[in-house]
């Protein structure tokens, strides 16, 4: 099984955290794995993406043209890649600073209120764990275990104080309904 998923958004909403968060789960899962971050020359506010790709088998590209999964952070990022989706894929949008709509009906749509979770967390900066555990929830190539060495191995020693409260932002993502 292979799963090609692309995460967008602007830099500063730790797009390509949550990637490598991916990646190294894929790692730890004993899987292949590809993890290709992209950023504009801004670093904050420019466009970023990060494509992973997690697969059973050795993968021959690390380019996502056509993701299995799409995080939407952005509405720029929602409107150049929604149609880039394979069918049956997944789209996860952040519906605190997306309002349109996903005009597909044949992918998977989610819409996370993540920004607005993460605030009401008192960690306003943790938008991208919140989905990334919204995606751990509803893709079959990325299940719960494993989750705090995972965590272990993104979060350097300089951040271990946000160690337990990226755990509780990618748990509220996999409690997360509809």
């Amino acid at each position: 099984m292979t799963t090609q998923i692309l995460i967008a958004g602007f830099g500063g909403q730790g797009v390509l955290f949550a990637g490598k968060l991916l990646a190294y789960k894929g790692l730890v899962d004993g899987k292949h794995l590809s993890w290709l971050p992209s950023y504009g020359p801004e670093m904050r506010g420019g466009t970023a993406n990060c494509s992973v790709i997690i697969s059973d088998d050795p993968i021959g590209s690390p380019i996502v043209s056509h993701p299995d999964v799409l995080i939407a952070m952005n509405l720029p990022s929602l409107e150049k890649y929604e149609n880039t989706v394979v069918p049956g894929g997944i789209i996860l949008v952040e519906s605190t600073l997306i309002e349109k709509k996903v005009a597909r009906d044949d992918v998977r749509v989610f819409y996370v209120p993540a920004t607005r979770m993460a605030q009401e967390m008192g960690a306003p900066t943790l938008a991208n764990m919140i989905m990334t555990g919204k995606l751990i929830r509803e893709c079959d190539a990325v299940n719960d275990g494993h989750i705090e060495e995972t965590l272990h191995k993104v979060v350097s020693a300089r951040h271990q104080d946000l160690f337990d409260i990226n755990k509780k932002a990618i748990q509220a993502g996999m409690d997360l309904e509809g």
